[in-house]
């Protein structure tokens, strides 16, 4: 379990997990928290148990959505079984024993925390959330439950880097659309009409303009680093039939 330095803060608990820890084998060794993963589903439950029990909560307070790649936010008021997961790509509580979850396999978790006010949040953030505003709207709700977003703090945990994540013109004429200023996030890749995508430097980007000030990418590569992380486009690569995904969570305890 990776820890951010600027989310180690009075009341509050969290980690980036990586692929160590776990009992999956195979393409799934080891620490497999995917539900919609084609692992054995034991073996996703006991991964997640190991979670929970680091973070000190029981497995069933250890929250995920049906992530959908948008920019929708739930407000956990309590657990929800693993079977009925609600459709979103961020959660936010003011709740203290729910651990907050975003699963992740390249695509950027945040999570974030304003102390004073103890509201967390847990978002996942690929391209399509992250261009359609899933950092925005996490802190909006967040605002909503008596943050400030001046007080927020942010980690950005492991994700793909731009060394590895090569997109096609299609998508950069999709951020251009949105913004002309994007360009700056796109470096040339070797392909004619290709580009390398900056995705945690436009997370980052974006959760700056939403007005949070404490920002920190912990700058580790999921696709580069496969001794302890999972990676979809990696898995792609060599032609394999599924991967694992990491749990990525915070939460606020109980007491101090």
């Amino acid at each position: 379990m990776i820890e951010a330095a600027t989310l180690m803060l009075p009341g509050i608990r969290h980690g980036f997990f990586t692929r160590e820890g776990g009992v999956s084998g195979g393409l799934y060794a080891s620490l497999n928290g995917g539900l919609g993963s084609r692992d054995d589903g034991a073996n996703v439950a006991e991964n997640r148990a190991r979670m929970a029990a680091a973070l000190g909560v029981e497995p069933l307070c250890l929250l995920t959505a049906y992530q959908i790649h948008s920019p929708d936010v739930l407000v956990a008021e309590g657990a929800w079984p693993a079977d009925a997961r609600p459709r979103a790509d961020a959660i936010v509580t003011r709740v203290p024993g729910l651990a907050l979850g975003v699963t992740s396999a390249d695509c950027g978790p945040i999570l974030l925390a304003d102390a004073e006010a103890r509201v967390i949040g847990a978002a996942h953030a690929g391209w399509r959330g992250a261009l359609t505003g899933i950092a925005e709207a996490t802190v909006a709700t967040m605002e909503r439950l008596g943050a400030e977003r001046g007080r927020i703090r942010a980690a950005l945990g492991p994700m793909i880097r731009q060394d590895h994540y090569e997109v096609g013109a299609d998508l950069m004429a999709r951020f251009a659309a949105a913004d002309a200023a994007s360009g700056r996030f796109f470096s040339p890749a070797a392909r004619e009409n290709h580009a390398m995508f900056d995705l945690p430097g436009y997370i980052a980007e974006r959760l700056a303009r939403a007005g949070v000030r404490q920002i920190e990418d912990l700058g580790l590569c999921t696709y580069a680093d496969a001794g302890r992380f999972f990676s979809y486009r990696r898995s792609t690569h060599r032609g394999e039939a599924d991967y694992g995904r990491h749990v990525n969570a915070i939460m606020l305890r109980d007491s101090e």
